[in-house]
């Protein structure tokens, strides 16, 4: 069953614009960039309630003795009933905030842990939801270990966290999924066209993952395999570049993330689980960019009219850094008619 269906039932829904900036096009020597725009998604300025709403749909609907999730959120919330119930996720803004969301949607409660030197407009952000926000001193890592820790063994509560680990895995696929509509929805605003090069900012590799899935290789043996499935590029921050410095290995690599970046969405050290055996075999190349890179790319699609995120704008950052070396570049392989999707994860707010 696919999320898309689920989604366009939500409040607010519509598929984020898909626009093209022949601009950058020139700049970068391709045939064309667009820019898939997550700026305003059901009413939230990223794309994170995409998995977090399907996963917990599926969460409550297994919790409910249900074999598939709801169709529609008035289902859900016929499922959830009076049941008491608190939804936990650690988080460096956007996917807390929509987690914070789905509870307040579903009259559920929400605690929501954050990292060290987050943001009080984030704190104030994911409050707003009528959830209660645990500040820690921790690094993102440890967060995610101090969230999970807080629900063991208590019935009433459930994780609904975006990255996996060994057996915490259902609930990350499930979110993973989920962000499988925004892939629907570039397929429908492309119609006849084939993206040759996806750019995907990174930092757990949920959302790679979900691209993974949905333009499978042909060399990954998979069924459905499209005849030319574009090349993926990852695209981190050089003090979290866990998905860099893996692919360099062949293993995954945990890194320290204790420096701070502005792309805070960005900022995790550990690849999940589920996600790391796609990566390491079907993407193309992961690069890894500055804050000095990830602004000047923010200006320029402020300039075009792109209201990007920092960690939004690290999708044409890496583009711009992955074209100027010679190894990406081959790996990659545009021409002066490539078609080139940013993906743009959040808004400037």
């Amino acid at each position: 069953m696919r999320a898309m269906g689920y989604h366009a039932s939500m409040p607010d829904y519509r598929a984020t614009r898909l626009v093209e900036l022949p601009a950058l096009a020139a700049e970068l020597g391709v045939g064309a960039v667009l820019v898939k725009d997550e700026s305003d998604r059901l009413g939230l300025s990223a794309f994170k309630i995409l998995g977090a709403s399907w996963a917990v749909n599926w969460a409550l609907s297994r919790r409910a003795s249900f074999d598939a999730p709801a169709k529609d959120l008035a289902e859900l919330r016929e499922r959830v009933g009076e049941t008491p119930i608190t939804l936990v996720t650690a988080t460096d803004g956007n996917h807390g905030r929509a987690v914070a969301r789905m509870a307040a949607l579903l009259g559920l409660g929400a605690r929501i842990y954050v990292p060290a030197g987050t943001a009080e407009k984030t704190v104030k952000a994911i409050t707003s939801e009528g959830a209660q926000v645990i500040q820690t001193e921790l690094r993102y890592d440890d967060v995610v270990r101090a969230a999970a820790s807080s629900t063991t063994n208590k019935l009433d509560e459930i994780l609904i966290q975006d990255t996996a680990w060994p057996g915490y895995e259902e609930i990350p696929q499930w979110i993973v999924d989920g962000y499988g509509t925004m892939f629907d929805e570039i397929d429908a605003q492309l119609g006849e066209r084939m993206p040759d090069l996806i750019s995907v900012p990174t930092g757990v590799g949920s959302l790679l993952l979900a691209a993974l899935q949905h333009y499978p290789s042909t060399s990954s043996g998979a069924k459905q395999a499209r005849p030319r499935s574009p090349a993926l590029l990852a695209v981190e921050p050089v003090t979290a570049a866990c998905v860099t410095a893996s692919l360099a290995t062949g293993r995954p690599i945990s890194v320290d993330t204790s420096v701070p970046t502005i792309m805070a969405g960005l900022n995790c050290g550990t690849i999940s689980t589920i996600a790391w055996p796609a990566i390491r075999d079907e993407v193309a190349a992961g690069v890894a960019v500055t804050d000095e890179q990830t602004r000047a790319a923010m200006q320029r699609l402020h300039e075009l009219g792109v209201p990007a995120g920092p960690s939004g704008a690290a999708s044409l950052a890496g583009v711009r850094a992955a074209l100027g070396e010679a190894d990406h570049c081959a790996a990659l392989a545009t021409r002066s008619d490539s078609v080139v999707v940013l993906i743009s994860t959040e808004g400037a707010v």
